[in-house]
């Protein structure tokens, strides 16, 4: 008979599951999943850290969460049943909206696990531990609703969008009548969870809009053109690896948190470190989508595609689709170096790492030396994709590294 799985063991089927249900759920874009991944996370470090020993709740260090999500420390519980009923809470919870493929493949994981865990304890500890999860995770939920984000309508792109005038501002660049108006253009204003508030990572603008072949602003579009034009097979295979598409992939931060559990697996962590390590992690990145589209949207700026067809080349398209919604910073940049600041700050800077996170869709896994050579990989794709301008690669990985200090400096440990 096999053994009942760990508490490491049950945390990880269950963010497996979350990878897979992100991708099948239609409102999560990378912002909308990353406000998830961040409040999962949150229930299941607390959870944690009120069961074992030397750790301490987080209430008080993220904005909003003034107390404990619990009385008192409880005594006699089991870690691995109280972390199932936590994330059965949190990601019953979150993907409600998920289809009827995503519903199957979550009730099929409360299943198993359940029948997995049971005769691992007494029956009362059981009970009582995955009661206490839940009861955590609901006060998390609870939480949540009140930091701007709680509500997607539309799929996030609004009914009704007046747009800026002047030729330096975005553009919609897709055909899609849901598209015509930018993805979240409110998101920059959602309560942050470790940064005291979404302008406190400010960075320095683009370059001047300039139609001059001589300007800056130029030279950067030419950049973008050229290095399309001549794309290499590791460049191209770069851009495919990092695109992270909603509906087609865990998108941009569910890429990080995969990454997050293959160094956690691969470094054999207690299932106490994962959960600190993920909980910085996905704090770092949903308040990097939170700093990131403020300045989106204060800049408004557009894309290369828009540029480029004006300006140098009528023909000329993008290896991948455009996003929709203004150019500077470049989210994945922002987001992406907010994680490797928090994982560099928590682990060190010479953790190399195999990423297959895209395994199971046929792209071949990358290696790297540490964190920081994923994340400018990870910005630089966008370039190579023909969706991002060199100084909202390199002004957005600036950002991510300050956003990442804020989640890197929570106060874990007793």
């Amino acid at each position: 008979m096999a053994a009942p799985p760990a508490a490491a063991e049950v945390l990880e089927r269950w963010y497996k599951l979350v990878l897979l249900l992100v991708r099948h759920t239609p409102i999560y874009s990378p912002p909308v999943a990353s406000r998830a991944f961040a409040y999962m996370a949150t229930a299941v470090y607390e959870t944690m850290a009120a069961i074992s020993p030397g750790w301490q709740s987080l209430a008080g260090q993220l904005n909003g969460l003034k107390e404990p999500p619990y009385k008192e420390k409880p005594q006699g519980l089991d870690l691995a049943h109280a972390l199932h009923g936590a994330l059965e809470a949190s990601v019953s919870s979150f993907f409600v909206r998920t289809g009827p493929s995503g519903q199957r493949a979550l009730k099929s994981t409360v299943r198993k696990v359940s029948a997995d865990l049971a005769g691992s304890v007494s029956d009362d500890v059981a009970a009582r531990s995955e009661d206490f999860g839940r009861s955590v995770a609901t006060r998390i939920l609870e939480w949540s609703d009140g930091d701007g984000g709680a509500v997607i309508e539309n799929m996030g792109f609004p009914m009704s969008y007046k747009p800026k005038e002047g030729k330096a501002h975005w553009v919609p660049t897709s055909t899609i009548g849901l598209q015509q108006a930018p993805l979240l253009p409110n998101w920059g204003n959602n309560r942050t969870f470790a940064m005291p508030d979404g302008g406190a990572c400010p960075i320095k603008g683009p370059p001047a809009y300039s139609e001059e072949k001589d300007s800056p602003f130029y030279k950067e579009a030419l950049e973008v053109y050229d290095t399309v034009k001549n794309l290499t097979p590791e460049q191209r295979a770069i851009a495919r690896f990092w695109s992270d598409d909603p509906m087609l992939s865990p998108t941009p931060p569910g890429h990080w948190i995969s990454i997050a559990m293959q160094v956690a697996k691969q470094r054999n962590m207690t299932v106490e470190e994962c959960a600190d390590m993920l909980l910085r992690v996905s704090v770092a990145v949903a308040d990097g989508f939170i700093a990131c589209w403020r300045v989106k949207f204060e800049v408004d700026l557009l894309r290369p595609v828009t540029y480029i067809k004006r300006v140098i080349d009528p023909k000329w398209n993008s290896p991948l689709i455009t996003p929709p919604f203004p150019e500077y910073p470049s989210g994945h940049s922002t987001q992406s170096g907010a994680a490797a600041a928090t994982l560099t700050t928590l682990l060190g800077d010479n953790i190399a790492f195999e990423d297959a996170t895209h395994a199971r869709d046929g792209l071949p896994s990358r290696s790297f030396k540490n964190f920081w050579e994923a994340a400018n990989e990870a910005g630089i794709s966008r370039l190579y994709g023909g969706i991002h301008y060199r100084a909202a690669i390199d002004h957005g990985l600036e950002q991510g590294r300050c956003v990442g200090t804020y989640a890197a400096n929570l106060k874990t440990r007793v």
